[in-house]
């Protein structure tokens, strides 16, 4: 359900456009793994511990009053919790022309559901999302155009060494909607409401 940080720029901003996306955070010895992975990473702006995230959609620029919309579908979401496997770095992008470093995670079918879930969810809010096929992964470095000419040489050496890295087990117990205000040091993200899944017992 909403939290009142939420409900505050509901009441407030209601013209307000903001930048969101609904994810799954990435915390615990899993994100420990990773951030101990990107101390060998000499390249590119590795991603803070604190922003680690499974993407689930990129809402873009939304009005409050459709934020408000999608959080009320996404409260009426019931699921179990369950575990996904993040294994294998990828590529955004080739050469000089590489965006992103991501990690992999493994398509399992709650996954698949939930990701299918909040899609349903934000068509009911009246979003519409750009359609493309789903590859979950969690992004650990940024690349920017100034950098240095040796990078992609150097990117290759590290997809080379660590390209089955495997961060463990992520135990996915919710998940949650997010702020994105973009910032020149990069992303600053902010939760806006959380959604946890049932209890098993």
């Amino acid at each position: 359900m909403a939290t009142d940080h939420l409900i505050w720029w509901f009441r407030r901003c209601s013209d307000f456009l903001m930048r969101a996306f609904v994810s799954i955070e990435v915390s615990g010895d899993v994100a420990g793994a990773i951030v101990h992975m990107q101390e060998n990473l000499r390249v590119g702006r590795v991603v803070p511990e604190d922003n680690l995230h499974l993407t689930l959609a990129f809402l873009d620029d939304q009005p409050i009053s459709a934020l408000e919309a999608l959080d009320e579908e996404l409260s009426q979401l019931r699921m179990l919790p369950f575990d996904v496997s993040l294994k294998g770095l990828d590529v955004i992008g080739s050469g000089r022309g590489v965006r992103a470093l991501t990690l992999m995670a493994e398509k399992v079918p709650s996954l698949l559901d939930l990701h299918d879930a909040v899609r349903r969810a934000a068509r009911m809010a009246g979003i519409t999302l750009e359609r493309r096929r789903f590859q979950p992964h969690v992004t650990i470095a940024r690349f920017g155009r100034n950098e240095p000419p040796s990078q992609p040489e150097k990117l290759q050496r590290f997809v080379s060494a660590y390209g089955n890295f495997f961060a463990g087990e992520l135990s996915v117990e919710g998940f949650s909607l997010m702020r994105s205000t973009l910032t020149p040091d990069g992303p600053v993200y902010d939760e806006l409401a959380d959604y946890p899944f049932q209890s098993l017992v």
